[in-house]
């Protein structure tokens, strides 16, 4: 008896040691630094935004269809029976939550590139305005954490100003994703939306249009700023016929977050690319960015590189509800040539040369 008594006392004693050496080993481990913790914040933030975009809406449907062949058939039939009801409520202003602008992820967000906001004019809220939003990038990450998340301070810089942006139609028609795009205030980018947020929507109202779409995404990437905007005229027409003024915004360093594998014109992978585009709205682009676990490694994240968003000096339009197309062309140059100004008055600023041009197409 004895000899077992002291045999476990013998093994209490060691595994005492052994979780005294243990605990010892783990408090002189060094802990992660708050830049560490405020690092990994920033990545999971862009990380959660990415695979929302890319893959939120397809999950959801191919979700929504196996749930179809079990037992769960009714929280399909549901949401089915939900889309058709709220069909319309994209067209309508969406149903935006502010608290979902609030949301502390976006200064994450925010400071993962880091992104900025510059204001060089007031916006008066007894207006409502078109903010052309350019270069489009891959993924419209300028555009997105200014105009939709309150990281930036649209609301402080522009007071009583609520701003939308617009986005492809068919991206509504995915289930979960529609009530993500709409809580932060995105709406298709269709007349029949944009004609409700500038005339039954009250005053105030600015909507940003990335004027440049999908075939501009085709031509992005670094030390390269071209824009599709010569035969872009939709959004000049629809600012005469509501009165809404036009406003240029541009954010240099949206076309060095990915690389992009650039196919020339008339090769024959430019040409599926542009025929996928017609048919679906948007363009297989062949990009890449950094790792999740390193920046050297290659992914679908974006490289962190810093994005200033500087919106420019409104164009004063009038209204006019069915203009011809002199006037058209003519408020669209006038447009033109503020773009370009601000371009160039501000092109050194944010990391470009004094030489770098803007190319219009």
């Amino acid at each position: 008896m004895k000899t077992i008594i002291a045999a476990c006392s013998q093994n209490l004693s060691g595994s005492r040691a052994s979780v005294q050496t243990a605990l010892r080993t783990l408090l002189a481990a060094p802990w992660p630094s708050q830049r560490d913790i405020r690092s990994w914040l920033q990545l999971l933030s862009v990380l959660q935004w990415v695979l929302s975009f890319l893959l939120l809406g397809t999950v959801s449907l191919l979700l929504l269809i196996y749930l179809v062949f079990t037992s769960f058939w009714p929280i399909s039939a549901l949401y089915l029976a939900w889309i058709i009801f709220d069909w319309d409520t994209p067209e309508k202003g969406g149903r935006r939550l502010p608290c979902l602008r609030r949301w502390s992820v976006w200064r994450h967000f925010r400071d993962y590139f880091p992104v900025k906001l510059v204001k060089t004019h007031d916006l008066s809220p007894s207006h409502n305005y078109i903010i052309g939003s350019h270069p489009h990038g891959i993924l419209c990450v300028g555009a997105f954490c200014n105009f939709i998340t309150g990281s930036t301070g649209f609301g402080e810089m522009f007071p009583g100003i609520r701003p939308f942006l617009t986005t492809l139609a068919g991206n509504f028609r995915l289930p979960v994703f529609r009530e993500y795009l709409m809580s932060g205030g995105l709406c298709p980018v269709t007349r029949r939306a944009i004609g409700y947020l500038l005339s039954k929507n009250g005053t105030g109202n600015a909507v940003a249009i990335v004027i440049g779409g999908a075939a501009e995404s085709l031509s992005c990437r670094p030390g390269v700023t071209t824009l599709i905007l010569k035969n872009r005229k939709g959004f000049v027409r629809m600012a005469l016929q509501h009165g809404a003024y036009l406003v240029p915004s541009f954010s240099f360093g949206e076309n060095d977050l990915f690389r992009q594998v650039v196919f020339e014109e008339g090769s024959w992978m430019r040409s599926i690319q542009q025929r996928f585009q017609k048919m679906m709205g948007f363009a297989p682009c062949i990009f890449y960015g950094r790792g999740l676990t390193s920046v050297r490694s290659r992914g679908f994240l974006p490289y962190a590189r810093p994005i200033t968003t500087v919106v420019g000096e409104p164009v004063m339009v009038p209204k006019i509800e069915d203009p011809s197309c002199e006037t058209v062309d003519m408020y669209h140059e006038m447009y033109v040539r503020s773009l370009l100004k601000l371009f160039n008055e501000n092109k050194t600023k944010y990391g470009l040369s004094e030489t770098d041009e803007l190319h219009i197409l």
